[in-house]
C-alpha cells in the first residue's frame, strides 16, 4: 500500500511536470524545420540528379506559400484580435510570427543561393541556362519582339493607377510588375501595374520560339517577367519607362464556412472560393532595389504591415521552377520507376473478388501499382452481381479514373453513394466539378457532416453471391488519386472481413443519413473513439512493460501535435516502454530528455517519395498488433475530422509491415533524427541504408506472397 501511495504521488508530480513548455516544440516552427529538410534535398549535391534538385527548390517554395496562406494568416488574425494566449510550447502568436519571419528570411537566402549560385551555374555547364534578352544579337531580338507582339501582348492587361483609375486588384500568388512611367508629352509621372498571367509559362524556352535559331543544342531560358519588362515600350507607347520592379503577393486563403448557417454547402464553398481571391495580404515580396516611392504605394494600397514585407534577392516565386523538369534531359533526372504489379497473373489481370475471397491483400504504394485499386471499382462497375458501391473521396485529381468508374457504375444500374469532401483545402474546385458530374448521372452524393471534414479513405462494395450478400472493402492511408499514388507512400488494404465491413457500413449510414452509431466492433473512428483508442493502447503497452519488460510502440504518421497523446507517450517512456516515431513533418514531442523521453526516438524520412502512410504498431506482449489509417495525431484529426483506423489481422501482413517499419527505422541516408532540443541531424552511422531505394529495388515477402497467391487461383 505504501509503495502504491508513493507511485501515485510520483505519477502526479510527473504529470504536473508534463505541462512544462520546454517539453514541447512549437507547431509552426516544427513545420519550418520540416520544410528546411525538404530544402536540404536541393542543397545536397550528391543526393539527386540536377533537375531533381530543382524539383525540391520548387516544393520548398510552394510549401512555404501554403504555410503563409493558412498558418501565418491565422496567426496574423490572432495578433489583430489581440490574442496573447500561449500555446503548449509557451509562445504567443506574436512571438511565433517574429520567429517565423526571422527563419523565413534565412531560409529564402539559402534557397536563392542554392538555386542561383549552385544549381543554375551547374545547369549552364549542361547546356541549360537563363539569358538576358538585351544581350541577344539584334536579329534575334527582332524575332522575339515579333513573338511578344503576337503571343504575349494580347494576354497582358496594363492597369494605370491615378485619380481616374483605382488601385488595381491583385489576386493571390500573383506576380506583378510595378512600373513608373513618364508621359513624354506632358512630363507627368505615372504608376502602372502589369500582371504576369498564370496562363503564360513562367519560363520561356527560346528554342521553342518559331524563327529563332542559335545553331547549337543549348536550351536558353528567359524569365517571363524579364521578357515582359524588355518589351514594355510596346505596352506603353509614347511613355518613357523610368523603372520597373517585380513584386508578388500572398493572401489569406483559408475559407471560413459557417456550416450551421449554410443552407447549401456546395454554394457556400463556391462563394468561399471566390472570396479566397480577396483575402487580406499576408506577405508582400519585393526585391531589395525597389525604391521607397514604389514601396510606399504598394504598402499603403495593399494594407500590409512591415512584418508582412519581405525583401528577396533574385527572382520571386520560385515554385514555378518545376517547369524546368519538362526539359527532355533524362540524365539529369531520376531513373524512371515502374511500380510492381503483384496482382497480375501470368495471363493478365485477375478477378479481384475471387482474390479477396481467398484472403486479405495489402499493397504498398508507389512500390506496388495503384492500378488494382482502380481496377476494383471498374470490376465492380461491370459485374452484374454487384449491387452497390459506396466510397469517400477527398482528393481525386483533375482527370479521375475513379470517378469515371463510379459514373459508369451508375449507368450500369448500381446503387452508388459517394461522399465528396468539398472542404478539402485547395481541391475544392476539383471536388465540386466531380460532385456535380456524379449527381448528373444519378449517383447519391453527400458533402459530409457539418463541422467535420471527412478524411477517411473507404470503399464498400456489396455483391450478391449464391443468394447472399457479400461485402468487399478497400481501406487506405492515402487518397483515391492515381497521380499522387505515384509519388506518395501509402498502404492499400483489401479485405472481406465481416465485422470490419459491418462497421464501414454503419459509418456510411452516419455519413449519408442520420445514424448516430458510436459502437464499432473493429473500426476506430474519429471523432468517436480514436483518442480513447490510442490512449488505451499506450496504457496497455505500459502495462506489458511493467509485467514483461517488453513494451514497444512504433508509430508512423505525418504529424504529431496533440498534447494529450504526447504526454501519454512521455509517461510510457518513463515506465521504460521503447517508442519509435517515424514522423515526416510536424513533431511537437522532444525525444531523449532525461527523466521524460529517454526511451523515445523521432525520425523523419525525406526522399524521392513523400512519406504519407500512417501505421501504428504495438508489441502487445509479443503478439504484435498493427493498425493502418488516415489519421495523424493532431487535435483536428482526433476531434474535428471523420478519420478511420483499421486493424490488420493477417499475421503475414502484420509481419510484412513491421519489416517495412524496421527498414525505415534503419534508414541512415534519407532519415533525420530529432535531438532533445528539438533540432534535427542527419543519421549517417553504420552501413548505408536508403529505405526508399531498397523498397524500389527489392521484392518484399508480401509481394512474393501476393504473386504466389494470384498465380495459384
Amino acid at each position: 500500500m505504501k509503495n502504491g501511495e508513493q507511485m501515485t504521488s510520483a505519477t502526479k508530480r510527473f504529470e504536473r511536470d508534463l505541462h512544462d513548455p520546454s517539453l514541447f516544440v512549437n507547431r509552426e516552427l516544427s513545420w519550418m524545420d520540416f520544410n528546411q529538410r525538404v530544402l536540404q534535398e536541393a542543397l545536397d549535391r550528391d543526393a539527386h540528379p540536377l533537375l531533381e534538385r530543382v524539383k525540391f527548390v520548387s516544393i520548398f517554395s510552394s510549401n512555404l506559400d501554403e504555410f503563409f496562406m493558412i498558418r501565418v494568416a491565422g496567426l496574423d488574425d490572432q495578433c489583430a484580435a489581440g490574442i496573447i494566449d500561449r500555446t503548449m510550447d509557451g509562445l504567443t502568436p506574436q512571438e511565433t510570427l517574429d520567429m517565423i519571419r526571422h527563419r523565413v528570411l534565412e531560409q529564402l537566402q539559402v534557397r536563392n543561393d542554392c538555386f542561383f549560385q549552385d544549381i543554375c551555374p551547374e545547369l549552364e555547364t549542361r547546356g541549360i541556362g537563363f539569358v538576358s534578352c538585351s544581350l541577344l544579337p539584334e536579329r534575334q531580338q527582332a524575332v522575339l519582339r515579333r513573338y511578344f507582339r503576337e503571343e504575349i501582348y494580347p494576354v497582358l492587361t496594363p492597369l494605370a493607377f491615378d485619380t481616374g483609375h483605382p488601385f488595381p486588384f491583385m489576386s493571390n500568388l500573383s506576380l506583378n510588375l510595378a512600373i513608373e512611367l513618364e508621359d513624354q508629352e506632358t512630363g507627368t509621372v505615372r504608376f502602372a501595374r502589369v500582371k504576369v498571367p498564370g496562363t503564360l509559362p513562367r519560363i520561356l524556352r527560346l528554342d521553342e520560339v518559331k524563327g529563332l535559331e542559335f545553331g547549337d543544342d543549348t536550351v536558353r531560358l528567359v524569365w517571363m517577367e524579364n521578357f515582359i519588362e524588355h518589351n514594355l515600350d510596346q505596352l506603353f507607347p509614347k511613355m518613357r519607362i523610368m523603372q520597373c520592379h517585380p513584386f508578388r503577393i500572398i493572401r489569406d486563403a483559408d475559407i471560413e464556412i459557417e456550416e450551421d448557417e449554410a443552407g447549401d454547402l456546395l454554394e457556400s464553398i463556391e462563394q468561399g472560393l471566390r472570396s479566397r481571391r480577396y483575402g487580406k495580404v499576408v506577405r508582400l515580396d519585393i526585391t531589395p532595389d525597389m525604391p521607397i516611392s514604389i514601396r510606399k504605394v504598394l504598402v499603403k494600397n495593399l494594407e500590409v504591415d512591415d512584418r508582412n514585407l519581405f525583401e528577396i534577392g533574385g527572382v520571386l516565386g520560385l515554385s514555378s521552377v518545376m517547369e524546368l523538369l519538362k526539359i527532355e534531359r533524362p540524365e539529369l533526372k531520376d531513373e524512371p520507376f515502374v511500380p510492381n504489379s503483384p496482382l497480375e497473373s501470368t495471363s493478365g489481370s485477375v478477378n479481384l473478388f475471387t482474390l479477396m475471397k481467398a484472403g486479405d491483400l495489402l499493397l504498398h504504394h508507389p512500390y506496388d501499382s495503384f492500378t488494382p485499386v482502380e481496377e476494383l471499382i471498374w470490376q465492380a462497375a461491370r459485374d452484374p452481381d454487384v449491387l452497390s458501391i459506396k466510397q469517400t473521396l477527398y482528393r481525386v485529381g483533375n482527370n479521375s479514373p475513379m470517378v469515371k468508374a463510379l459514373m459508369f457504375a451508375v449507368e450500369q444500374g448500381k446503387q452508388v453513394a459517394v461522399l465528396v469532401e468539398l472542404k478539402a483545402r485547395f481541391d475544392e474546385e476539383n471536388n465540386i466539378v466531380w460532385a456535380r458530374a456524379l449527381e448528373d448521372v444519378g449517383a447519391h452524393v453527400v458533402y459530409g457532416l457539418p463541422g467535420l471534414k471527412t478524411h477517411a479513405k473507404l470503399t464498400l462494395i456489396v455483391r450478391r453471391e449464391q443468394g447472399r450478400l457479400c461485402h468487399y472493402l478497400h481501406l487506405g492511408t492515402g487518397n483515391y488519386n492515381p497521380a499522387t499514388a505515384k509519388v506518395y507512400t501509402d498502404y492499400s488494404y483489401f479485405t472481406t472481413n465481416r465485422p470490419l465491413a459491418d462497421d464501414v457500413s454503419e459509418l456510411f449510414n452516419s455519413l449519408t443519413g442520420y445514424s448516430k452509431n458510436r459502437n464499432y466492433q473493429s473500426l476506430i473512428v474519429s471523432p468517436v473513439n480514436t483518442r480513447k483508442w490510442i490512449m488505451s493502447l499506450i496504457e496497455r503497452e505500459t502495462a506489458w512493460q511493467q509485467r514483461e519488460g517488453n513494451g514497444h510502440i512504433i508509430l508512423k504518421m505525418n504529424a504529431l501535435v496533440d498534447e494529450e497523446v504526447i504526454s501519454a507517450l512521455y509517461r510510457a517512456s518513463c515506465q521504460g516502454v521503447r517508442i519509435d516515431l517515424l514522423v515526416r513533418g510536424i513533431c511537437c514531442l522532444k525525444p531523449g530528455i532525461p527523466g521524460v523521453s529517454v526511451n523515445i526516438r523521432v525520425c523523419s524520412i525525406i526522399g524521392r517519395f513523400l512519406e504519407h502512410s500512417r501505421a501504428y504498431y504495438f508489441g502487445n506482449g509479443g503478439k504484435g498488433e498493427l493498425f493502418l489509417g488516415s489519421a495523424d495525431f493532431m487535435p483536428r484529426n482526433l476531434d474535428k475530422r471523420v478519420e478511420t483506423i483499421f486493424p490488420v489481422v493477417d499475421q503475414s501482413l502484420v509481419d510484412s509491415v513491421r519489416s517495412d517499419l524496421d527498414l525505415m527505422l534503419a534508414d541512415n541516408r534519407k532519415s533525420w533524427e530529432m535531438r532533445p532540443d528539438g533540432t534535427y541531424g542527419r543519421k549517417r552511422e553504420g552501413r548505408p541504408v536508403n529505405s526508399q531505394k531498397l523498397f524500389m529495388r527489392q521484392s518484399s515477402k508480401r509481394k512474393k506472397h501476393l504473386k504466389t497467391k494470384v498465380n495459384g487461383i
